[in-house]
């Protein structure tokens, strides 16, 4: 996909794809044929580069056709760079300027609690992201709230836009920063699927966040730890390569 629009954000979007199998086909409550029905869970991609993504995803779990994939990130294409929830089933937030989806989740599982609803709320934030001051409010009031309806999950592949997070901003403490805040807190290999079900499947008595340890660019040996695939594209040689050696080829 981002081969054929000569658009950003592959890195992003390899550091997240385990945890969003792991969501969509093992954890949440959810239906493709009704994706708007009441008690579902909803999933926000706080970091919204990292579209193409959540948008394979959702294909994949039938919210839309295959084909739609083909305009992802380009003029007059169907599918935008950045989310818009208008642009098809199954995208519950539109995303890309940072720091908003905690936010907006939090708003969602306040909503649900007060309508005896029993769907969860997953937001997906990234390392860098949680520069954002905005952030920390939502952490702050979802602590104080309790909301055992919230997860929030952190993609801590050690790189944003400028360089690696712990120059920008020291995130060595992430675990311990989240918990001091008042929320339950849990470690995971974002690339493993069993510790991921395991830890989405800890009974909370309040807000948890998984700090899920991940690779930017991971499956692709050229890719992976390497500010820029936060940028890049790959050319027509690149692409052929990282596909066979996702595939278990190369």
């Amino acid at each position: 996909m981002t081969h054929r629009s000569k658009s950003s954000h592959v890195g992003s979007c390899l550091s997240i794809c385990e945890i969003l199998y792991c969501l969509y086909f093992k954890v949440m409550n959810i239906d493709p044929h009704d994706p708007h029905k009441i008690d579902r869970d909803k999933f926000i991609l706080s970091k919204g580069h990292g579209s193409a993504a959540l948008y394979a995803t959702l294909a994949e779990r039938g919210f839309f056709p295959k084909d739609k994939l083909e305009g992802f990130y380009m003029d007059h294409g169907t599918l935008p760079g950045h989310l818009d929830m208008q642009a098809v089933d199954g995208i519950e937030a539109s995303a890309g300027s940072l720091g908003h989806g905690l936010s907006l989740g939090l708003g969602m599982a306040i909503a649900n609690k007060c309508d005896s609803n029993p769907g969860r709320i997953f937001v997906l934030l990234g390392d860098g992201e949680c520069n954002e001051g905005s952030v920390w409010e939502a952490v702050m009031l979802a602590a104080t709230l309790r909301l055992q309806n919230l997860t929030a999950i952190v993609d801590m592949n050690g790189l944003q836009g400028f360089g690696r997070t712990c120059e920008v901003i020291d995130q060595t403490n992430m675990t311990e920063r989240w918990a001091a805040f008042g929320w339950e807190v849990h470690e995971a290999d974002g690339h493993d699927m069993g510790q991921l079900e395991k830890v989405f499947g800890f009974h909370q008595k309040g807000p948890k966040a998984i700090i899920a340890k991940t690779v930017k660019g991971k499956g692709v040996c050229f890719m992976e730890d390497r500010l820029e695939w936060h940028y890049k594209s790959p050319n027509d040689e690149q692409c052929e390569s990282a596909l066979r050696e996702l595939d278990g080829k190369s």
